[in-house]
């Protein structure tokens, strides 16, 4: 029996008491809070791997595995071929590539393979020699290796498991790199999923109208030449694949043979993933989505697999991208089901407005409205040519240049670094003193946690208003009276302010914001369906002046909402990037930008809950979502996962080398010729 059938069969189906385990456990964690939506997923299908039922983070691996295609002389790519060469020795030798930030990111430890690079490679330290050959054969014009080879390539990806998991790794995040593999990955897809090249071929590389053309009719022909038979893994592997395929495939079987999962990334991990599945069907139980590639294939691959994806940022790159950005999801589910983060060790602070220093809230609002700016448009130009010359395909990271290209305009840097962050909670507990927020700080254990993985501070506020000015117990019959009175409108919006002014002068460049819970949901709702002039119970009996965002923040709004909207506003006026949670915080982002149209600017959306509601409020802001997790606790636990995006962005700008200074080529087709330079 050789390695690969030891290996299948010593795979055996997740384990179930490990994972009711952890499903009865989390139940009783969220009796009291609301859900953790698919980070409960993520968090139990990680107990049933492993066999842990109260798992710990998970030590990680980045694979990058290498290898060239002989269908890479057809034309398929916007780079030439040498460029497996040089961005192999980009991540050994530079370590300027998306990979090596994103390791960093992540807190993985990164390794490099080499299956099949069309040079020697002996000359380059830390480089794992595996290869199998120069490369693999033209697949258009017959198999692209054969059967022996492709298993020799499966039971590499087994060896490095077992080596790693020995050495006490459970999770592992496998990238690739080799010029024209996505070709290889169109082909590979459209026989499992039976689909047209038309509709399994994608820009890869963001290559041009004309070279996609070409592309699509390469993958056509070698469907017609080789006829991969889609029953047997191995066939389709060998005729379609690439030697980093193979490996990758290898290393899903050897994960789930040693209980260890695997954070798919992209479009060339799925067709791992489908070539390991269709070898050994339990393998997909150990496996775990990332993002949603811009690959049109990568949706359907997704779903043979069973699979759901949590990012969709418009990536188009390999290099365990989505996955190290994923991977901050199990910690942090992992985190919050042990309770490792107490009120004690979180950087956690409790104020009342007491002890705050009120002054003019009209005033105090009008000059802070007044000292909104535009992007810095000069820093935001210089950061985006940057970003276009790091080395990775032209706008292959998606959301993640984008955020990093907003926060250079907002702090007007054009290379940002160290972000400062710090997140708020307003709350009006005064009407009880057995409610204040000193004996509430359980209730607030899930953002303890959350914050603490996110690097920021952690501040509740209580508002310490009258009772009289928010009464959350009584939505006043139906709507039908003003909550606030204009004086005690303002003096939340001043408490907001003086907070977020407060938070700035500490060097805090952003603010997160988040729901305590006792909002009135209601009366957001109400103020959503002001603004798209919809229908609600009553609420046309206040006769609202919609063209005055304060008076409907005065009949439909709440405290909370009030210092939300004030501490919106002066967080731009510092020029800070303001984060949103929920359904909540995005209604008070809603109406900040009312009063003041240069706020949008600043807002970051960071996840989508449950809430149809929020969608709709994201719409009119206009901002893009870019996890779908599903949460709906609030408390600011989804502003804290937007903060580990912006930390993300920043190792991208700050971890990678451009074209020039790692002596990789640039673009020669696409958008990537145009604006790419080794010169930048």
């Amino acid at each position: 029996m050789n390695l690969l059938e030891q290996t299948l069969s010593r795979i055996t189906p997740p384990d179930e008491a490990a994972i009711q385990y952890a499903r009865n456990r989390l139940n009783t964690i969220t009796k009291s809070q609301q859900g953790f939506g698919y980070l409960e997923n993520i968090l139990i299908k990680y107990a049933g791997i492993t066999g842990q039922k109260m798992p710990k983070v998970p030590k990680k691996c980045t694979i990058v595995v290498c290898a060239d295609h002989g269908v890479a002389e057809m034309g398929v790519s916007a780079y030439p071929v040498e460029t497996t060469v040089q961005m192999t020795r980009n991540y050994l030798v530079a370590k300027g590539a998306v990979a090596n930030a994103l390791s960093n990111f992540s807190g993985a430890h990164m390794i490099v393979v080499d299956m099949g690079i069309a040079t020697s490679m002996e000359d380059l330290p830390g480089l794992i020699d595996r290869k199998i050959g120069y490369g693999t054969k033209n697949m258009a014009k017959g198999p692209a290796m054969s059967r022996a080879q492709a298993i020799e390539a499966l039971t590499t990806g087994i060896e490095l498991v077992n080596e790693y998991a020995k050495q006490g790794y459970q999770c592992f995040l496998p990238g690739e790199m080799g010029i024209a593999n996505t070709t290889a990955s169109a082909a590979i897809v459209a026989t499992f999923g039976n689909l047209t090249p038309e509709q399994a071929t994608g820009r890869g590389t963001n290559i041009s109208d004309e070279r996609l053309k070409v592309k699509i009719d390469v993958v056509r022909q070698a469907l017609e030449v080789n006829k991969p038979n889609a029953a047997d893994g191995i066939d389709v592997l060998a005729k379609v694949g690439g030697f980093e395929l193979g490996c990758i495939a290898g290393i899903m079987i050897g994960a789930a043979a040693n209980n260890c999962v695997v954070m798919l990334d992209g479009f060339n991990t799925g067709v791992a993933a489908l070539i390991a599945n269709s070898i050994c069907p339990l393998v997909k139980h150990y496996l775990i989505g990332s993002h949603l590639s811009a690959e049109p294939a990568h949706k359907k691959m997704l779903e043979l697999l069973g699979l759901k994806p949590y990012i969709n940022m418009n990536f188009r790159l390999g290099e365990a991208t989505g996955s190290s950005i994923a991977i901050n999801f199990l910690d942090v589910a992992i985190k919050t089901y042990t309770n490792s983060t107490t009120c004690n060790e979180a950087n956690f602070t409790i104020r009342t407005a007491k002890n705050l220093a009120l002054k003019k809230a009209h005033e105090q609002l009008e000059q802070a409205i007044a000292r909104i700016q535009p992007l810095d448009a000069k820093s935001m130009e210089t950061c985006s040519l940057y970003v276009d010359n790091l080395t990775k395909p032209i706008h292959s990271l998606g959301a993640i240049e984008d955020l990093a290209i907003k926060i250079a305009g907002i702090t007007a840097d054009p290379k940002p670094n160290n972000l400062h962050k710090t997140i708020l909670l307003f709350m009006n507990n005064a009407e009880t003193t057995e409610n204040s927020l000193s004996h509430r700080t359980h209730d607030f254990s899930a953002i303890h946690t959350f914050a603490k993985h996110a690097e920021a501070e952690l501040l509740l506020i209580d508002l310490d208003l009258p009772k009289e000015v928010t009464d959350l117990n009584n939505v006043r019959h139906e709507l039908q009276t003003p909550t606030m009175s204009p004086e005690q409108m303002m003096q939340a919006i001043e408490i907001g302010m003086n907070i977020a002014n407060e938070q700035a002068n500490k060097g805090m460049n952003v603010i997160g914001l988040g729901d305590s819970g006792t909002s009135n949901h209601t009366r957001s709702a109400a103020i959503l369906f002001a603004y798209t002039e919809q229908s609600f119970d009553n609420a046309s009996s206040h006769q609202l002046d919609i063209t005055n965002p304060l008076d409907v923040l005065k009949q439909l709004g709440d405290a909370q909402t009030a210092a939300l909207v004030g501490a919106i506003i002066a967080g731009a006026s510092n020029h800070c990037a303001i984060i949103l949670d929920n359904f909540t915080t995005s209604i008070a982002a809603l109406l900040a930008v009312k009063i003041a149209p240069e706020v949008k600017n600043y807002l970051i959306a960071s996840q989508l809950s449950p809430d149809p509601a929020h969608k709709l409020t994201l719409n009119l802001l206009e901002l893009p979502i870019s996890l779908n997790l599903d949460m709906s606790i609030g408390q600011g636990c989804a502003s804290a996962l937007g903060m580990k995006l912006l930390d993300a962005s920043m190792h991208m700008l700050n971890d990678m080398k451009t074209f020039g200074q790692a002596a990789v080529a640039v673009a020669n087709d696409g958008p990537g010729a145009k604006r790419q330079n080794k010169n930048i």
